[in-house]
């Protein structure tokens, strides 16, 4: 299908990700990025629908603020975004639904790519490779540390692919470049959206996630269902010394209901995991703190046990607010269900992998215990309407775990991944 001869291609992949690295976006923002992107399929010939057409806006958890949104629209004109598509994302509504209608009948199929980066200072270590090669990050603080560059550059591949063979397939290839999968934000407002409501076969996939070189998993089902919230605490301050009485301690609130948070009971129909990760509170020593905000997580084998961890965690939460007489408010920022891989589409995804030359080893599925991914919204929406959907994994080297500093990628997959999608396409449309 795709040979190692094929050194434009490969070279194209490479040099879209080295520039997306470069200019990192994190959730909602990735307007440069999706600007790139629907200029690159615009030409390809693929229709485009693009921002509040694809995304239920009232389903975008954890969404900036309009202050924090104009700002980087403003960074993103300044940095390369392209100006004729730009417009589209402007609010922060950054989703992409692009589909080729080969004409002929046939199934619609599509494939999702997340684009968002992460608030993290990329390494600046000589040994760091992105630095070597000069396509580090250029902004401070934020970098590519998952792999999406990667991921929205095997799509473009893909896209490219796809127009140059068009003739030779049938059906709709719906391509889905999602925001803010970080934080398990953005696919559920494109879901709910009905971006994938026409949709027969479904295919999510990543790259790494410990998965070695030039391996490959066509059906990853250790994701755990799992809940982000944002916890305030509203209380009263007063003089720690001179009227302690007459405060209202946020704090104190919080750390009743982190400590016991941590201590919700488990559930015998699946592992469960919590986690208060951030706790911000007070304003001086010598105050009783009047404002108290946590950041907590809940995840599930299933989200049956999900959704039970974060009902104990709400009332936890509520009977510290009582306890101590403050307010309080609890926002879920992110969210993602628990989904099992269909196993007819893993099946034909393992047997591209193994025909594919860029490959060495094919597992059919993992069911080990992993993160969380919102890509289980579409997979769960197109099985209820009766189609196919699994999440495969490129495995590749890293030097070091995502969401880490260090973190890169071995560039050789992302050919690898173009080459196995492609033939999925072509292996669906023979059935």
């Amino acid at each position: 299908m795709i040979t190692n001869q094929n050194v434009d291609l490969s070279r194209k992949i490479i040099d879209w990700r080295r520039d997306f690295h470069q200019f990192p976006e994190t959730g909602f923002l990735e307007m440069r990025s999706a600007s790139i992107v629907a200029s690159i399929l615009d030409e390809l010939g693929f229709d485009l629908a693009m921002g509040k057409a694809v995304m239920s806006t009232d389903h975008c958890m954890g969404k900036p603020d309009d202050e924090t949104t104009k700002k980087h629209y403003e960074w993103a004109l300044e940095n390369g975004a392209n100006k004729d598509y730009i417009e589209n994302f402007s609010e922060g509504y950054t989703g992409i639904v692009a589909t080729l209608d080969t004409g002929i009948e046939g199934p619609t199929v599509a494939y999702r790519f997340d684009m968002d980066a992460l608030d993290i200072h990329e390494s600046e270590l000589d040994s760091h490779f992105p630095k070597q090669e000069g396509f580090r990050s250029t902004l401070p603080h934020k970098m590519h540390a998952c792999g999406h560059d990667a991921h929205t550059s095997i799509g473009l591949g893909l896209a490219a692919v796809l127009a140059n063979n068009k003739e030779a397939l049938k059906g709709k290839i719906k391509l889905i470049f999602q925001p803010a999968e970080e934080g398990t934000r953005g696919a559920k407002s494109m879901a709910r959206a009905g971006v994938v409501d026409d949709v027969d076969y479904f295919i999510a996939s990543h790259v790494g996630t410990g998965v070695p070189h030039q391996h490959f998993v066509a059906s990853n089902n250790g994701f755990l269902a799992t809940s982000k919230l944002d916890i305030t605490f509203k209380g009263k301050a007063s003089h720690a010394g001179a009227k302690p009485e007459e405060g209202n301690n946020a704090l104190l609130a919080a750390a009743n209901a982190a400590l016991n948070i941590h201590a919700i009971a488990r559930n015998s129909n699946g592992i469960s995991r919590v986690n208060v990760g951030e706790l911000h509170a007070g304003s001086g020593r010598n105050i009783i703190a009047d404002h108290a905000f946590l950041k907590a997580e809940t995840r599930g084998e299933n989200s049956e046990v999900n959704q039970y961890i974060k009902t104990q965690l709400e009332s936890i939460v509520a009977g510290a607010a009582q306890m101590y007489q403050v307010d309080y408010q609890i926002d879920t920022v992110g969210e993602a269900l628990s989904s099992q891989g269909s196993k007819e589409l893993a099946l034909i995804l393992n047997e591209c992998a193994q025909e594919s030359s860029h490959l060495k080893e094919a597992t059919l599925e993992s069911n080990d215990a992993a993160g969380s991914e919102d890509a289980t919204y579409f997979m769960e929406r197109v099985k209820q309407k009766g189609g196919l959907a699994t999440y495969c994994i490129f495995g590749t080297d890293l030097p070091a775990g995502h969401h880490n500093e260090r973190f890169d990628i071995n560039e050789e997959t992302m050919l690898a991944a173009v080459d196995v999608l492609y033939r999925s396409i072509v292996k669906i449309n023979s059935k």
